[in-house]
């Protein structure tokens, strides 16, 4: 029977890409308003360029992108596209639709919830936090707490032992095959694609299940437990 779900966070729980698309085109705007001599496409593809080096959570991602373009900081260019960043990634980091409405359902069914993120520890709790949802989740495993990334088995582990409970006792909810559905496989946890926060042409999975709605979760973890029931005899 299924005690516990672990959500991906990023593209699972919120739309990541949207919200890091909104912020850099602010960012970008801003940039070029204080002097920066370029284009926006040109900022932006810039910016892009850098988090493709260094990583999409990499925090100093203006600085180096400004060094590379320009020899050095303008810090009144790299102030300005802070600012900017951060005020549209605050108006732009929302749940995907019915995400609290979901979690609490599954909390009412006495269900114990993780997060198991690849983003920074810190970054992971803001995120959570801004969106009203630090309260509902027993656990939080983020790459600076294993130093591991998935589908490594090292995050599920922990996230496993930090729950308590066995693999075919919980279910995984992630938008990436290749990171968050083959590392819970390879575990034997129960695995759910969540195809609405795809953002890669994907023809298979190898998932459990498949969502297109976070809503459908409670239905595949009753059809879940029916199948073991049915094992069971009852």
């Amino acid at each position: 029977m299924i005690r516990g779900v672990i959500f991906d966070l990023d593209n699972t729980l919120v739309d990541f890409m949207a919200m890091k698309r909104q912020a850099v085109e602010a960012a970008a705007w801003a940039m070029v308003d204080c002097g920066l001599p370029m284009t926006i496409e040109e900022t932006k593809a810039g910016i892009y360029k850098t988090y493709d080096a260094l990583g999409i959570e990499y925090q100093q991602v203006f600085d180096q992108f400004l060094t590379n373009e320009l020899g050095y900081i303008d810090y009144k260019i790299l102030a300005a596209g802070v600012v900017a960043y951060r005020k549209a990634r605050e108006a732009a980091l929302l749940p995907y639709p019915h995400v609290k409405m979901t979690i609490s359902q599954l909390l009412r069914q006495g269900l114990r919830l993780a997060v198991l993120s690849d983003a920074p520890r810190r970054e992971a709790w803001l995120r959570l936090c801004q969106l009203g949802l630090h309260h509902d989740f027993d656990v939080v495993v983020t790459y600076e707490d294993t130093g591991f990334r998935k589908p490594s088995p090292q995050p599920f582990e922990r996230v496993l032992r930090d729950l308590d409970m066995a693999p075919r006792e919980v279910i995984m909810v992630g938008d990436w095959p290749e990171r968050d559905v083959a590392g819970a496989k390879s575990l034997g946890l129960w695995t759910v694609w969540a195809k609405y926060g795809s953002t890669f042409k994907v023809e298979k999975t190898d998932a459990d299940f498949e969502v297109s709605g976070i809503h459908e979760l409670p239905r595949v973890i009753d059809a879940i437990n029916a199948r073991e029931e049915m094992k069971l005899g009852k």
